[in-house]
């Protein structure tokens, strides 16, 4: 802090007095800017830690802001492709439904086709079992006319 001193107007200051007088200003003065470059350094440093506050903020909600907008993106790009994967999974069943109805309609003609096969199967082993009768039949008639031949045969021989 300056020193103040009174003046005496009646004496003139000494070289020594005036020396030290203009010390005190100088160290005064020196103490004073001290004081205002503390106060600017202060007054900056607060304003850079606002500032870098605010960017903070300003820099999450920037963020927040592009994430938003990046989701929205990211949504009709989703949505686009579950309708493509709808429309594909639609046409993928109709496909295989179109095949599962034609492999029934396959699958019914091959057991009419079956069936057409098992009768006429079926008929054929009648009439070769008929025909086996008949051969039977007529073989047991054969054996049965030749055991009689054989028998008149043995009583024609015996009786002689």
């Amino acid at each position: 802090m300056p020193v103040k001193r009174h003046r005496r107007a009646a004496a003139p200051l000494s070289a020594e007095d005036e020396l030290l007088l203009l010390q005190s200003q100088a160290l005064a003065e020196e103490e004073a800017a001290k004081k205002k470059r503390e106060m600017l350094n202060r007054f900056l440093k607060d304003k850079l830690a606002k500032e870098q506050r605010s960017s903070a903020l300003n820099l999450h909600k920037l963020q927040a802001q592009w994430r938003e907008v990046l989701r929205r993106t990211k949504e009709q790009l989703l949505r686009r492709d579950i309708e493509i994967l709808s429309q594909t999974f639609a046409r993928v069943m109709d496909c295989k439904d179109s095949v599962i109805e034609s492999l029934v309609r396959d699958l019914e003609e091959a057991e009419e086709q079956h069936g057409r096969a098992l009768s006429s199967h079926l008929h054929n082993v009648d009439r070769l079992l008929q025909l086996q009768r008949c051969r039977l039949a007529a073989l047991q008639e054969g054996y049965g006319q030749q055991l009689q031949a054989l028998q008149e045969e043995f009583e024609a021989e015996r009786y002689r």
